[in-house]
This record gives structure tokens, C-alpha cells and sequence, in this order.
């Protein structure tokens, strides 16, 4: 067993124009001051990390690397989350999400799709060059307007909606093959991969590739319903990346999981910081543990009551204190008698024979 790397945080929600938040080394000082010991970077527009040239330069990975040593900092992964949305958008959400792209392929969705491809095929190969194993993104969504059955789906709508899902993605896992990198998607609302049964839909879509891999995140289990310790239990040997969220849901009489369009101060459902909501992450973090998770724990703060400082400070002790040192030896070992072949023997009756 591996011991749980961290604790990690995700500095997405945090960057804003002021400081410290508005570079990537002031950034760092903030969060190694909170005690954070990894960082996992966004990319794309306004984002903390080039993956462009983080492909083609080393120097350049180089550099970011030793800034952030230098603060005792790692990168944990690097996100492509708001690229991977891209690769696969619904006409209905197009105008919605054409600002997480650049200026010059905004209303043009398939100049938006290649542009998506090609910053996934450059984070591959950053990762590489920075010596990271997994990396964190979305998978983008075509059936998500039918997720409901009514009106009724005409028969076939959601095998094509994977089928091309899985067109468009089986030549960036190949990249990510080539790099080495585990393709890590976060199981999200909103996303076609939103639970376990999508997830082995797209699994078997792109016949079982070796590096289809899942960014677990129970808070968006909590919000759906959906058991999500079985869930480790079920898909463990795909896990390679986790975001420490927290989420409640209390239904009423007035909203459930839909949540009757609400914001998220009155939704049933809804993220809160770490400690303040009702994921039991004792369980999570012992059932990776005796699964061997090979990564690490990642703050994600989102919260609608708590202030993104708080969240963040209260966050590090928090996953710190969550992390199990696995043991090197069994509990019991002082009561060892070491191995003697003719007493087993001669324990369970065989005598010589």
C-alpha cells in the first residue's frame, strides 16, 4: 500500500486580478503558506500554466518546476477541464460555453472542437516533460439535454451521442498513451461521463482504453444520489486523481435533486467546504488507501455559504489529518511465530505426510 500524497490544492477558484491571486508564484506563496504541498494548475484561457509551450519547451517545464520546489511546492496534475468541456458541446449550450475558449474560435464550434483537441494533445505532453502521471479534465457532453427520458429518446440517440463522444476522444487518449499520462475524468453533472453506468458506457465506447481513467469527486455523488463509497469499490482500479469536496443534500418538500433552478444558497443540494457538509471522507480516504491509490488528495474548494480563504486554510490540516500513513507491517506481527512448515503440518492434523 501507498501512503495518499498532500495535501493538494486546485488553484482554479482562487486566481482573480489581485494579489496574490492574480500570478502563478505569488499564488504559490499563499498556498505553501496555508501548508499546501501540491498544486494543481489550470490551464487555457486565464489560466496559471501555457500547455502549449509547456509542450514544446522544456526549459520552460523546467522552470515552473523549480520555482515551485523552491517553495516546497509539486504539481500534482495539470487541468484541462474547461478544453475537455469543448471537445464535445450540445448546439444548445454552445453560446454558453464559447467563453471558456479563445476570441478568434468563439461562434465557430468546429474551430472550438480542434483548438479543445489541441491544447488536450499539448497537456499530454507537458505532462510528460514535467514528469506528472495523471492529469485532470472534462469530457464534454452531447446527450446531456436527454439525460431525462421524457420526452421519450428515439431508439439509438445515446449509443451515437457516445459512439461520437468516443470518436473524438480516442485519438487524444493516444496522445496521452504516447506521453505515459492517465487521462483523469471528473464524473460531473453536466458532463455525458456523470456516473458510473456513463463512465463504462464510454469505456466500452473506446474499447477499454488503458488510459480512460477517473478524477474522483464525491461531492458530485452526494448531489446525485449515488453511493459513493461503493463506487471506489467498484471503479478503484480507474481512479487516479481525487478532489477533496464537500457536499450535502437535504431534500424538502419544495426541491430535490433537480433543484427547482434555485441558487445554490436554497438548493437541496449544494457544495460546502471542507468539514461543513456530509461526505464521510474518513471512509474515502481509508478505502484508497487499501486500494493502493497511486495519487494525490486535491482540495477543490467550492462553497456557497463559506469564504474561498476560509475554505482554503481550513482545507490543508483538514486532508492533512484525512491522510492515512499506511503501515509496513501487520498490527499483529509481535504475536508472530514465524513459519514452520511441519508445525502447520502438524496443526491441521496432516501429520508427516
Amino acid at each position: 500500500m501507498r501512503t495518499l500524497k498532500g495535501p493538494g490544492i486546485f488553484l482554479a477558484q482562487f486566481v482573480g486580478p489581485e494579489p496574490p491571486f492574480d500570478r502563478l508564484e505569488t499564488l504559490a506563496d499563499w498556498a505553501a503558506g496555508l501548508g499546501y504541498v501540491g498544486l494543481q494548475l489550470p490551464t487555457g484561457v486565464g489560466g496559471l500554466f501555457d500547455v502549449e509551450r509547456g509542450a514544446e519547451s522544456q526549459a520552460y517545464c523546467d522552470d515552473v518546476k523549480g520555482m515551485l520546489a523552491d517553495k516546497g511546492l509539486a504539481i500534482t496534475e495539470l487541468s484541462t477541464h474547461l478544453q475537455g468541456q469543448l471537445v464535445a458541446v450540445h448546439p444548445a449550450y454552445d453560446e454558453l460555453f464559447d467563453g471558456f475558449a479563445p476570441p478568434q474560435v468563439r461562434g465557430r464550434p468546429a474551430e472550438r472542437q480542434a483548438w479543445a483537441t489541441a491544447q488536450l494533445k499539448a497537456a499530454a505532453k507537458a505532462s510528460r516533460r514535467l514528469g506528472l502521471s495523471a492529469h485532470a479534465t472534462f469530457s464534454g457532453a452531447l446527450a446531456w439535454p436527454y439525460v431525462y427520458p421524457w420526452p421519450q429518446r428515439p431508439a439509438g440517440l445515446i449509443e451515437e451521442a457516445f459512439a461520437e463522444l468516443a470518436r473524438r476522444w480516442r485519438p487524444i487518449l493516444d496522445a496521452f498513451d504516447e506521453a505515459g499520462v492517465d487521462a483523469c475524468y471528473e464524473i460531473h453533472p453536466g458532463e455525458d461521463l456523470h456516473d458510473g453506468a456513463t463512465f463504462e458506457r464510454f469505456l466500452d465506447a473506446v474499447g477499454g482504453h488503458p488510459r480512460a481513467s477517473i478524477l474522483y469527486d464525491p461531492s458530485h455523488f452526494v448531489l446525485q444520489q449515488l453511493d459513493y463509497l461503493a463506487f471506489i469499490d467498484r471503479y478503484h482500479n480507474r481512479i487516479r486523481a481525487f478532489h477533496v469536496k464537500d457536499a450535502e443534500f437535504r431534500p424538502t418538500g419544495r426541491a430535490g435533486v433537480y433543484g427547482g433552478y434555485l441558487g445554490w444558497v436554497d438548493r437541496p443540494g449544494r457544495f460546502r467546504s471542507l468539514g461543513d457538509g456530509q461526505v464521510d471522507f474518513g471512509a474515502i480516504f481509508s478505502k484508497l488507501a487499501a486500494y493502493d491509490y497511486p495519487g494525490w488528495a486535491v482540495l477543490e474548494w467550492e462553497c456557497a455559504l463559506k469564504h474561498p480563504e476560509d475554505g482554503a486554510r481550513e482545507g490543508a490540516p483538514f486532508i492533512r489529518d484525512h491522510i492515512i500513513r499506511v503501515t509496513e507491517r501487520a498490527f499483529d506481527d509481535f504475536a508472530g511465530a514465524g513459519t514452520d512448515a511441519a508445525a502447520n503440518r502438524r496443526l491441521l492434523g496432516l501429520g508427516d505426510a
